[in-house]
């Protein structure tokens, strides 16, 4: 008997710093440029997971604003959790997660990430009273979800 696909279930915070800039991270792993976060862990609230990611990737303490946006990775199977949040103490800086810690302008983000990635700091940055529904490739957004 086939064993059924399983999901995993991630988090991030998007931390803007008041002057029209987004907090992001070069990860140490492969290098590309992501807002921070990652897996949820089994024993962990939402909020807690993504204080915590945060935390981990950058040095900063936050508390989240509101739910931005749910993404899935259809390749994968990770469905993302992606939060508005509030910087409350810290300042950014490298971590064992990250090989660097950079704000960014939206043009920047739109333009050197991926647009998977790119579309959940956009869409947080827009302040939807809704939170916005994406599926992408892991790369690209697919369906109607592009970017325009």
């Amino acid at each position: 008997m086939r064993e059924a696909p399983r999901h995993s279930v991630s988090v991030a915070g998007v931390v803007t710093n008041g002057q029209g800039r987004v907090l992001v991270i070069q990860r140490q792993d492969n290098g590309a440029w992501q807002l921070p976060g990652g897996v949820l862990e089994l024993g962990e609230t939402i909020e807690d997971g993504m204080c915590r990611e945060v935390l981990e990737e950058t040095g900063l303490t936050v508390r989240p604003v509101r739910l931005s946006g749910v993404y899935k990775n259809m390749h994968l199977g990770v469905v993302a959790l992606v939060f508005l949040a509030e910087m409350t103490a810290g300042e950014p800086r490298p971590t064992e997660e990250s090989a660097a810690v950079e704000w960014w302008t939206p043009e920047q983000v739109r333009d050197r990430m991926t647009e998977a990635f790119a579309v959940r700091i956009l869409d947080a940055l827009a302040g939807g009273l809704v939170a916005a529904v994406r599926q992408s490739d892991g790369t690209r957004l697919v369906r109607s979800d592009r970017l325009r």
